[in-house]
């Protein structure tokens, strides 16, 4: 255990040691802050589209000038219904008391209304007013937008880590080998203290990349306001981001390692890795897919199938509400496939990673033994 410690932390102090690895931090941090600020300075003035059954239209240009409003008359309450679940509007003023919506009203359009209301009512009246009732007529739609856009940032984040850091274990294990420094690491460690080494090392190196994703995420969307859209429970989606992070890591990376010993050449790399390199991207496909249609049958099925769950069970956990028994039996699953793969992987590097010269094929690898 000494040794896996040993190679694990040899990994760690020589990337975190490299101008790349800090530059390459920095940039991400301001990315993310970037990306974060983006829409609240390039989305301009917001708009809306009301409209009003037996009712005075509210002065909200006056409370809030740099907003757009277009007013909309109807005739009796059925027809603003109907007008505002086909999303013509965005709300309607009932007999000067109510307020239709379909989901919930947006949390800014709200507070004008209220407000506006009840100043303009006091100024008439000089009495105590009750504030509007909200009263939504379709479905709850609540956290519907920041949910798919959560969702949307969880895939694109997960597969950029996950393929990066797979792929450095890649060139890592074929450096070592085409170098011959893996034949002295060998004298000192056993070949499975090396392989579980890198593997651990590289990934620390990847939880160091999320966290810094997710803490400056966190921490610019509270900044500029956008935090409050979210959805309750973040902290809980943050935690399992970090554990399918780990068991997605841990399936890639033991595969990447026991294809890039079968070289010994960096121009092989791309070759040999190319099956595992079409499963990352069959994964984040499918797990795209997923943010359109979180319960559908195929996102459904396939977060329970490693290792497409480990990118497509957080899909689903940010875009809606999963049962706690389907994410703890998504897990085990890709528990146990990382376990297998863990096996598999380090019969293969075992066999194959002091074996230098032309490619190896699997198959005679696997024989071998």
């Amino acid at each position: 255990m000494n040794g896996l410690m040993l190679i694990a932390r040899r990994e760690i102090v020589t990337q975190v040691r490299t101008k790349t690895f800090l530059v390459g931090l920095l940039v991400t941090a301001l990315l993310v802050a970037a990306v974060s600020f983006a829409p609240k300075i390039m989305g301009g003035n917001d708009s809306y589209t009301l409209g009003t059954v037996n009712s005075q239209q509210l002065p909200l240009k006056a409370a809030a000038p740099d907003v757009d409003f277009e007013w909309r008359t109807f005739g009796d309450e059925a027809a603003a219904k109907k007008a505002v679940l086909a999303g013509d509007v965005d709300a309607v003023l009932v007999n000067g008391d109510k307020v239709i919506t379909d989901g919930e009203i947006d949390s800014k359009l709200g507070v004008l209304m209220q407000s506006t209301n009840r100043e303009m009512r006091l100024g008439a009246a000089g009495v105590s007013i009750p504030p509007l009732q909200m009263v939504s007529v379709g479905a709850d739609t609540r956290y519907e937008a920041a949910r798919t856009g959560i969702a949307v940032v969880l895939v694109l984040v997960l597969f950029m880590l996950l393929m990066g850091q797979v792929m450095m274990v890649a060139m890592g294990v074929v450096e070592e080998k085409g170098s011959r420094i893996v034949e002295i690491l060998l004298a000192a460690v056993r070949p499975w203290q090396l392989l579980g080494g890198k593997i651990i090392g590289l990934g620390v190196l990847g939880l160091i990349n999320l966290l810094t994703i997710l803490a400056v995420g966190l921490v610019a969307t509270s900044v500029s306001g956008f935090a409050s859209d979210f959805p309750p429970g973040i902290p809980g989606l943050v935690a399992a981001v970090l554990v399918w992070f780990v068991l997605g890591y841990a399936f890639f990376a033991t595969l990447a390692a026991a294809f890039a010993s079968l070289v010994s050449r960096q121009e092989e790399v791309s070759s040999v890795m190319s099956p595992l390199t079409m499963l990352i991207m069959a994964t984040y496909f499918v797990a795209f897919y997923a943010t359109n249609d979180p319960t559908g049958t195929l996102a459904t099925v396939m977060s329970y199938i490693p290792p497409f769950s480990s990118m497509i069970m957080p899909v689903r956990m940010a875009a809606g509400d999963v049962p706690m028994w389907q994410v703890a039996a998504s897990m085990a699953a890709m528990a146990v496939a990382v376990l297998a793969v863990l096996s598999f992987g380090a019969k293969v590097y075992e066999r194959a990673v002091l074996r230098t010269g032309a490619r190896l094929k699997l198959g005679d690898v696997l024989r071998a033994g």
